[in-house]
């Protein structure tokens, strides 16, 4: 069997490996956020978000390790483009995604100043491991209040269900088999995602295309696969709170944790090349900023600014394939 024939058998069965799990992670996350009445935004924000920013974290570390700076950045910021443009996009474009008030005056404008520290940080060409530690202390504390928060919703969604009896669905069986669930989904979207890389990566250098530009569109593009997913399927299901959390807390684990992380074990830090803090750091921020405007009005984000979203990704690959 020839190398191009192995690679296009490897993303398609990353692709199926993703939906699937994308589906058992989105069933569980919802199902135990119900039982523990926890806010489902919060689950979005957190345990999905982890999850779903695993394969950019492995990527990356790989590619510090080994020497590739300029995968590990495009990756991350690549995926950080992606995530908002097309996942958000495509998503809206299902059905309209309601954004709760503590999204918008919280998660959201924590995303928009790590996205502008980042790009402060990278400024003179390195996130050094004295950067890459300070974006890790940012997201310790803002799982510390992600969690505080959820505890004082939780206390008050119980004072106002404590004369409701617990569901039988909620019995340590049920909650089992949904833990289960999102670990299954979370196993399938790192093998997915790592199928799927491999063979595109494989496809891409085989095309003659540089390592940034494999970072920010191939590889960026394959490690979002379970965001993507998850947040499709979120609203397919109506768990429109996970859809949207998925991405804004992906968007914070790739910044803080990812490159973070990354950054502050790799040896020299994590260099950061000319054409990415001209073109991608930037577009990176300023769309993190027209988030802002746009899950505020109406609270919601509508198809036709969905429609903007997934048009806008398409001209910056244009932009960047070609640039």
């Amino acid at each position: 069997m020839s190398e191009q024939l192995q690679s296009w058998l490897l993303i398609l069965g990353g692709l199926i490996a993703l939906v699937g799990g994308g589906e058992l992670l989105v069933r569980g996350a919802a199902a135990i956020a119900e039982a523990f009445r926890i806010p489902s935004l919060v689950i979005g924000l957190t345990v999905v978000a982890f999850g779903t920013s695993a394969p950019e974290l492995g990527v990356s570390l790989q590619a510090a390790f080994t020497g590739a700076a300029d995968v590990a950045v495009g990756n991350v910021v690549g995926s950080n483009i992606l995530n908002v443009l097309f996942v958000l996009g495509v998503s809206t474009l299902i059905a309209p995604l309601v954004v709760s008030r503590r999204l918008i005056r919280f998660d959201l404008l924590v995303m928009i100043a790590v996205s502008l520290l980042t790009w402060g940080l990278a400024s003179d060409g390195l996130v050094s491991r004295v950067d890459g530690t300070i974006l890790f202390f940012i997201l310790i504390l803002y799982i510390g209040t992600t969690l505080a928060m959820a505890r004082r919703e939780s206390v008050a969604l119980r004072n106002a269900s404590s004369t409701e009896e617990l569901p039988e669905q909620n019995s340590r069986f049920h909650l089992a088999a949904q833990i289960g669930y999102v670990l299954a989904g979370l196993a399938l979207l790192g093998v997915g995602s790592k199928w799927l890389v491999s063979g595109a990566v494989f496809v891409a250098t085989w095309l003659g295309v540089s390592e940034l530009l494999i970072g920010l569109t191939v590889v960026a593009a394959g490690t979002s696969m379970p965001e993507l997913v998850t947040s499709l399927m979120a609203s397919v299901r109506g768990q429109r709170d996970i859809a949207v959390g998925n991405v804004v807390g992906s968007n914070l684990f790739n910044l803080a944790f990812v490159l973070g992380l990354s950054s502050a074990i790799a040896p020299s830090g994590m260099a950061v090349s000319a054409q990415a803090l001209r073109y991608d750091l930037p577009i990176m921020c300023l769309i993190a900023v027209i988030c802002l405007p746009v899950f505020a009005t109406g609270k919601q984000i509508s198809r036709w600014e969905g429609a903007l979203f997934a048009t806008g990704f398409v001209v910056y690959t244009c932009f960047r394939i070609y640039s």
